[in-house]
């Protein structure tokens, strides 16, 4: 599996590479407009992300933004349900406008708050395996 981790602070970003690095290669991102553009060249280099973990307050481009760059980018490549990446929307903030902007606007697969713990963040990525090729290697 290949993860992206796109976050600002760079002790979240090696708090969930630490927790999600025996599921698969993990490459970071510290701004939208870098996660964006590792997604596109990783699809071009035919080595599609499977999972993203995207912040929702960031410099240069924030998550929301990122995720509608993203999905639009899939979707010029034809990609479509199953085919498209996980992507889960990270933040502190757990508000209803927020919820809504990431799932309705930017069609995430699922929003995680902070602070993540190990626990709750691999409930989520169980309840995704079978997308993610997780059947095969179980979360312990």
């Amino acid at each position: 599996m290949r993860i992206l981790i796109v976050d600002d602070e760079p002790h979240n970003r090696t708090l969930l590479q630490h927790m999600l690095k025996a599921l698969g290669e993990c490459d970071l991102a510290v701004d939208g407009r870098e996660a964006v553009e590792a997604f596109a060249m990783a699809f071009e280099d035919q080595r599609p992300y499977d999972l993203v973990l995207l912040d929702i307050m960031m410099p240069e481009m924030n998550g929301q933004d990122a995720l509608k760059s993203i999905r639009a980018f899939e979707q010029e490549k034809g990609l479509s349900g199953n085919q498209e990446a996980v992507v889960f929307m990270v933040s502190a903030l757990d508000t209803e406008t927020q919820v809504v902007e990431a799932f309705f606007k930017g069609h995430c697969t699922d929003y995680v708050t902070k602070p993540i713990n190990r626990d709750g963040l691999f409930a989520k990525l169980q309840e995704y395996g079978t997308r993610l090729g997780l059947d095969q290697n179980p979360l312990a």
